[in-house]
């Protein structure tokens, strides 16, 4: 989060913002923030982290039925969070690889390996710079995460993970719907508070207000988070780009890929665990243009 900041500069930013020049999302690689998410990404209450145990189960099921042939085989998951996904397809015979830049929830799927039969892979990095690594079976990106980077870092992304899959692997993206994006956008202005939560261990004050920028296609959530106790403003900012299913398919094969195939969902979990999202998935050639 960025600090040091004052009332005057509540009351003086920037409207609209410019996407993606506030911050790239809520701040998930701060120690302490990270501590706390990981709580959320945890929680069985909600799905707003991480999808609850029962509907990534039924996940892991479809991933290992229809995009693995019942195999198993070498897995990165991009955005890893407490390696939830990671643990439990490596109870498959996978073997995995998670990246996420959460340093909490890196430290959780460390622990969590160390008790499994076939250990997963942690890297604690940011997906656009980290090294992959070579022949996966699949690489997958998953819950929106996709939508949080810019255009330009979503195509090195695309980029990476066709380089890192093997011939014939698959790419598997789970992005948000362009409605549900432009609903973020619109919802306006609220505040909440209290003695402790996700932004503070402190009392504080937080005050959201998102914005829909029409020209880019762009939702932007801005939050301040005001100390009860010192006054002292800190802000964080995400941007998530709304993309039509074309716009996806068509990134999709600049990098390379072929076969590119849109999923309502990943499994029948019921439809208020999955509004928003879809799934996308994408072949890298046996044989690409380069070694033809």
């Amino acid at each position: 989060m960025e600090n040091h900041l004052a009332i005057k500069d509540i009351i003086g930013r920037k409207l609209p913002p410019v996407p993606w020049t506030e911050g790239e999302k809520i701040p998930w690689d701060e120690a302490r923030f990270s501590r706390r998410m990981l709580q959320e990404h945890l929680s069985q209450d909600h799905d707003w982290a991480s999808r609850r145990f029962s509907i990534i189960d039924r996940h892991i099921k479809w991933i290992f039925q229809n995009l693995l042939d019942k195999q198993p085989g070498k897995i990165l998951d991009l955005g890893c969070g407490p390696g939830l996904y990671t643990f439990r397809l490596a109870a498959t015979g996978c073997e995995c690889k998670g990246i996420d830049f959460s340093p909490a929830s890196i430290e959780y799927a460390n622990a969590q390996a160390g008790t499994a039969q076939i250990k997963p892979d942690y890297v604690l990095g940011n997906i656009k710079t980290v090294e992959y690594g070579c022949d996966f079976d699949l690489v997958m990106l998953l819950f929106g995460e996709f939508n949080v980077f810019s255009p330009e870092d979503a195509t090195k992304i695309l980029e990476k993970s066709f380089n890192a899959l093997k011939p014939g692997g698959i790419l598997l993206i789970e992005p948000s719907a362009f409605e549900y994006v432009k609903t973020v956008g619109t919802k306006g202005l609220f505040w909440s508070g209290g003695v402790s939560g996700l932004f503070s261990d402190s009392p504080h004050l937080v005050l959201k207000e998102t914005f829909w920028i029409e020209k880019q296609r762009v939702a932007v959530e801005r939050v301040f988070i005001i100390d009860a106790g010192t006054a002292e403003v800190t802000r964080c900012s995400t941007s998530i780009q709304a993309y039509k299913l074309d716009d996806l398919k068509a990134m999709c094969l600049r990098a390379g890929f072929t076969d590119v195939r849109k999923y309502d969902t990943l499994a029948d979990t019921g439809r208020d665990a999955l509004a928003g999202f879809f799934a996308l998935t994408a072949v890298k050639p046996q044989i690409t243009p380069k070694e033809v």
